[in-house]
């Protein structure tokens, strides 16, 4: 972002019929360092802005030729067209969108974060980014540089948090478990979190939708629990885990939950995973037919969905809310990856597994 104090400088000292000599001499200064000023040869020191800003009784931000709706018009347009470009799994664009930004506004916190949250992405293993391994080596650096930086300074609570979990979670990525560890241990546990006592505070107005909302970031902290629970245990009780998220979701979504959503295409195909580690084979086929059906519609999805429950209340999703560090269309993913994996050996030869991969295509 280009300051332009020499310029407002010298408009505000001519406005006021002020000579450099004069204004020099109220600073204590020479005159040559107003005039480097007024050319843009350098900067006045930091000390000085606000004596400044208050001979000429204005604001600092003003001072330095801040405009900050120009400013936020702008930083939101970076966030608007970032956030197209997640959605469909652009990083490469993502890094190009969040460094002109925060080439334009270097203090800008959101931007910076926004930064490296696409360096973060760019080293997933669990998409189709060629280059993952050597962009682990190339970001590290700067990945780490970005998020200390963030939870130094930043006073902005929640991109302060995005960044610690963010930046604890690409230490334990590169094999640093220990400095995770350690920056883990900072942050606060569920116990000692606000979202349940600032309830009391709120207005009227204020508790239903916040209400909602804890609702709604309870059902996503207990489901991904869920989702990592089954992971850890025999198939048998994995399969009863995955009846339990399917009736999480029925209470949680009043059995309105949209066909349009990649966790649902998630949750048949990996029930099928299991079904399959059972030999109840029939029971997986069916299982892959219902998540070909969601992955087919997640792809051909409009551009707004609304839904309404008696939890959760009305609810706009829009297409471009789904972010992904894979470019793939869904489906393609869903054949290339979930079901390329060695548990659906069992089944790979049937021609009804066949049929299914030639669905996806």
């Amino acid at each position: 972002m280009k300051l332009n104090i020499g310029e407002t400088i010298k408009k505000l000292r001519k406005e006021r019929e002020i000579t450099q000599e004069e204004f020099a001499k109220v600073l204590g200064l020479s005159c040559q360092s107003v005039s480097r000023w007024e050319n843009n040869s350098c900067y006045p020191d930091i000390e000085l802005i606000p004596t400044i800003a208050a001979f000429f009784d204005i604001s600092t931000d003003k001072l330095m030729g801040i405009d900050q709706a120009a400013e936020t018009k702008a930083v939101d347009q970076y966030l608007k067209d970032f956030q197209a470009a997640i959605s469909i799994g652009n990083i490469d664009e993502c890094i190009r969108i969040a460094r002109a930004g925060v080439a334009e506004f270097p203090n800008n916190y959101t931007l910076l974060n926004k930064l490296m949250y696409a360096l973060f992405v760019a080293t997933s293993d669990d998409a189709d980014i060629v280059d993952w391994k050597e962009n682990r080596q190339k970001y590290d650096a700067e990945i780490v540089a970005l998020g200390e930086r963030i939870v130094k300074y930043c006073s902005d609570a929640k991109i302060k948090l995005e960044a610690t979990n963010r930046l604890a979670f690409h230490h334990s990525e590169m094999g640093r478990k220990d400095i995770a560890l350690s920056i883990y241990e900072t942050l606060p546990s569920i116990s000692d979190g606000k979202e349940w006592d600032i309830w009391w505070s709120l207005t009227d107005e204020e508790k239903l939708p916040h209400t909602r909302k804890f609702i709604l970031d309870s059902y996503y902290a207990l489901d991904e629990s869920l989702w990592r629970l089954k992971d850890l245990i025999p198939a048998e009780e994995a399969l009863k885990v995955f009846e339990k998220i399917s009736v999480l979701d029925s209470l949680i979504y009043d059995d309105s939950l949209h066909n349009q959503t990649w966790s649902n295409a998630r949750y048949y195909c990996f029930y099928a995973k299991c079904l399959v580690q059972l030999n109840r084979f029939d029971e997986a086929i069916k299982q892959l037919e219902l998540s070909v059906e969601s992955a087919i519609a997640f792809d051909n999805r409009p551009e707004e969905i609304k839904t309404n429950s008696l939890l959760l209340g009305e609810r706009v999703c829009k297409r471009t809310d789904f972010e992904t560090t894979d470019s793939r269309p869904f489906r393609q993913r869903v054949r290339e990856v979930w079901l390329a994996e060695k548990e659906f050996d069992a089944i790979r030869n049937t021609k009804e597994f066949k049929a299914i991969l030639e669905q996806l295509k």
